[in-house]
Order: structure tokens, then sequence, then C-alpha cells
């Protein structure tokens, strides 16, 4: 079981100019408590093309820093000791290219590269249907994921070679079921690949180091039932496609992100109510394990509904930080003190 006293990852996603002035940025958020980077690239860098490309003009350091060669990589990275940091690089076509620089980097700081703790998104969905930053075809694109992490098993074992980035898909105008059915289909195009490429032995693991990045949208009841089928659906795939027995590998890992399209500059005081309701349709798709309260016959609220209660009784839900932790707090009589929940990941 995790620690529960261990203080949260703290990253900002952050990238932007140049990687001088990126890096300056980042020592300045360590220096003040920060614990960890989430690197943010340029298109051109997204995309393989260096700044001076005729492509590149008018992109160059605008939605993120401009990585084109060794030198760059290391003075982002300036008087940053990559062996004691955990990177997360949103990258995706050109992961292989990126994460390449970074080892190189940390191999002239003296690091022992086996001990490199970090992420890159390399997700095939992101870049065909979301972003449109692919290179490649999907075939070979495919096979460069799956090839990160046959090597990162081999040489970077703290670190994650893929991160289902469904988010994009809704923001590109995919309802909730379809964010969830292209999600799970490219998680398993890539184990399925990824299978013939590591020692069985060894595959449950790469199995459990899979993890996702979802969008968590307005439609509150579609998005709280998505993030139970994610779940459930998860497990079940890893049990009963891949054999996996151990439920740690089995583990729904994942980040969730409010929908950004859903919110408007001009009315920010709404913006409140809506990123409540997506946060709070996330927070509620926990499966509550908690006993249950007597209430009156009858009680049928939306809330106990969405917990999966029956039978005129309310469940005690422990994701839900009230004390006591029922929903209707004027009967209940058996109301149990709140506690954390557990992290998923």
């Amino acid at each position: 079981m995790a620690d529960k006293d261990k203080p949260w990852l703290f990253r900002t996603y952050a990238g932007h100019s140049t990687a001088a002035k990126s890096n300056a940025l980042y020592r300045t958020n360590l220096s003040r408590g920060q614990t960890g980077l989430s690197v943010a690239f340029d298109l051109p860098t997204q995309t393989g093309y260096d700044s001076d490309h005729i492509l590149a003009r008018g992109e160059v350091g605008k939605v993120g820093v401009p990585v084109c060669h060794l030198g760059d990589m290391r003075a982002l990275f300036d008087q940053i000791p990559l062996e004691q940091m955990n990177t997360s690089m949103t990258i995706n076509a050109t992961a292989p290219w990126l994460l390449s620089l970074y080892i190189a980097v940390a191999e002239e700081q003296g690091a022992d590269v086996s001990r490199l703790q970090g992420t890159v998104q390399n997700d095939l969905i992101k870049e065909y249907l979301s972003r449109g930053t692919y290179i490649c075809p999907p075939a070979p694109s495919l096979a460069m994921i799956t090839d990160i992490a046959a090597y990162t098993r081999e040489h970077l074992p703290k670190w994650n070679p893929m991160n289902v980035c469904s988010y994009h898909l809704q923001e590109a105008g995919a309802t909730p079921e379809q964010e969830l059915a292209y999600a799970l289909a490219t998680a398993v195009a890539v184990l399925d690949d990824l299978r013939d490429k590591v020692p069985a032995d060894s595959f449950p693991e790469m199995v459990g180091r899979i993890s996702f990045f979802v969008n968590a949208g307005i439609r509150f009841v579609t998005e709280l039932c998505k993030m139970r089928a994610f779940t459930e659906l998860w497990d079940e795939i890893t049990r009963d496609r891949y054999g996996i027995t151990d439920e740690k590998y089995r583990r729904f890992r994942y980040g969730v992100q409010v929908n950004s399209l859903g919110l408007t500059e001009q009315q920010p005081e709404n913006n409140v109510y809506r990123i409540l309701l997506e946060m709070l349709a996330v927070t509620l798709s926990k499966t509550p394990a908690p006993a249950r309260c007597s209430c009156p016959p009858g009680t049928r609220r939306l809330a106990c509904r969405a917990l999966g209660t029956s039978n005129g009784r309310c469940g005690c839900s422990r994701s839900w930080p009230m004390r006591p932790t029922c929903w209707n707090m004027a009967t209940c009589s058996t109301a149990t003190p709140w506690s954390p929940p557990r992290s998923r990941t």
C-alpha cells in the first residue's frame, strides 16, 4: 500500500520560447516547492521539424519549448539533476528521439540511467485522431511505441513508456462513450504488439505501467458511468485477454483533466460550477465499499442511484469530503467519519 503521508508529486506543465528561458522557469518552480517537471514542447518539435525549417515558421516556442538537438536538451535541464527528478514529457510522434536526448543528458550528468523516473506520452491515438501531429504511418508508429516500452523495461525500469491520451478525443468532438472505446482499443493494440517484444514473465509488469489521461466533461451522469466503466473494463481486459492475475497490475492508473472547451473566457463565474460538476462526476465514480446507513423508505436521490444503492438505502461515500459521510445527513444514524480514499495510481 502506498504511504499515505508521502506528498503528491507536484508538477507544472511548462515550456516556452527557448530552452534557456524554460530552464530558468523550471529552476524557479523547483526552488519554490515543485517536486517534478512536466515539459511542453512546441509544435515543430512535436512533428519533427527544426526551428529554422520553413514549415516551423511562426510556431517556434509558441505552445512549448523548441528542442532541435542535444544542445537544446542540455540547456533545458542545466543544473537540474535528472537522477533525482521525475519528468513527464508530453511528446508522441518524436518520443523516441526526445527520450534518447533526455537519457544522453542524464549520462552526461553522471546519472545512473536505471534510476530515471518519468513518462513519455507516446500515444498513437493522440497523434492521428486528436492533434494531427503524426509523422509515420500507423504501423511504424505503433512499432516505435512498443519499442520504447521494451527498451524502458530493460534499461529504465522506473519509466512509464506510454500514457493513453483520451482527453483530446473529447476536445476533438468525441462523445464520452467514443472516448472510452478508442482509448481501450488503443491500449489493447499496444499491449498486443508489446507482448511479443518482452519476456513472458515481464509482461504483467508492463501491463501495470500503462496509464491513461482522461477527459471529465460536463455530462455528469455519463461521465460518472464512463469512469466506472473504464475501471471495470480495464480490469476485465487485463484479466481475461492477457491473463494478469496480480490485481496491482490490473489497476486502472489515470489522471483526469476537466474539459477545456466547455469553459468560456466570458463567463468565469460559471466556469467554477462547470469544473465542480466535472470533478464531482469523477469523484463519485469511485465504487463505494463502506457500510450502509438506514434512510427513510422511498429515498431515491440521484446521488444514491449514482452510488449504486438499492432498497431505499443510501450509501456513505468515503470519497465525499464531508462528516458524517452520508447523502441523507438529517436521517442517517450510522454515518461513519470520513477518511481519504485510496489512490487508484
